[in-house]
């Protein structure tokens, strides 16, 4: 039997728990030797690089829309912090040192979020659509992956634009940070905007780029182990120049696995533990 923790025994010790992870979460960045991106530029630099959209709503949970609701509100207040960001050479963009105050005027609300591996409800929950979001954005430019964390257990069908599966990035305060570095010579710019429908996601550069970059899934698997359903894919990443569209290098950013906790679309292939090998 799992040992469980002593916060799992005693409730009452988790805000003491939080706030001791967060205070040694953020004292650590102020320690590593890294330059954080801090400035926000009022007006986008001239060139993008690369743009995405995702929808907002989910119906997909099994919870009350009204959480995806909540979610939308806590993705405005978190992109106020995000939206004109710049991240000049030799920076370092952290997730939470960014929006670490966003809601200090106006606080989040409730919205989906996992706690001890189940799917509940709590203050700020969704924010990991942003995250993705901007993961799957820097996946598409020459910024350096620095921290990425992916969802050990999927309880729900994502919504997905272009990115393959496997291209995510979970968070949580005070634990787990999406972190990017710039190692080139050029300045990149978040772009954050809303409609009615979706979030839209985008990079931006002080000077022209010669190359452009693809990110492709290979060797989707799925396949049991204990009763339990695992995804696997490989992520890779080509660099295309733009006007011979040849391509200059192709790496395996990363292999991703995770547990599917839902129902698999009819006749989808699941094989045994032994045919895979992970």
């Amino acid at each position: 039997m799992k040992r469980k923790r002593i916060t799992q025994m005693f409730p009452f010790l988790v805000p003491l728990r939080v706030a001791q992870r967060k205070a040694f979460f953020y004292a650590g960045m102020r320690l590593d030797g890294h330059a954080y991106a801090k400035t926000i530029h009022g007006e986008l630099l001239p060139y993008k690089l690369f743009s995405a959209d995702n929808g907002l709503y989910n119906a997909n949970t099994g919870f009350d829309m009204i959480y995806q609701e909540n979610k939308v509100f806590n993705l405005k207040i978190a992109a106020k912090t995000l939206n004109g960001l710049l991240i000049k050479p030799g920076e370092t963009f952290s997730f939470w040192r960014t929006v670490q105050h966003a809601d200090k005027d106006t606080p989040y609300k409730d919205g989906l979020t996992v706690t001890d591996g189940i799917l509940g409800t709590a203050s700020g929950g969704g924010l990991c659509q942003m995250s993705n979001l901007l993961f799957w954005v820097f996946l598409n430019s020459p910024l350096t992956i620095v921290e990425r964390h992916t969802h050990k257990v999927k309880d729900f069908p994502t919504m997905r634009g272009a990115e393959p599966e496997g291209v995510d990035a979970t968070i949580n305060e005070g634990w787990l940070d999406l972190k990017v570095k710039n190692e080139t010579d050029i300045t990149l710019q978040i772009g954050i905007a809303f409609d009615s429908a979706n979030i839209t996601g985008s990079l931006f550069t002080d000077k022209p780029m010669s190359s452009m970059y693809d990110i492709e899934g290979k060797d989707l698997s799925y396949f049991r182990n204990n009763g339990k359903v695992y995804q696997k894919i490989s992520i890779y990443r080509r660099e295309v120049a733009f006007d011979t569209r040849e391509v200059l290098s192709e790496s395996l950013l990363y292999e991703n696995l995770c547990e599917i906790d839902y129902q698999l679309p009819e006749g989808t292939k699941i094989l045994d533990r032994g045919e895979v090998t992970v």
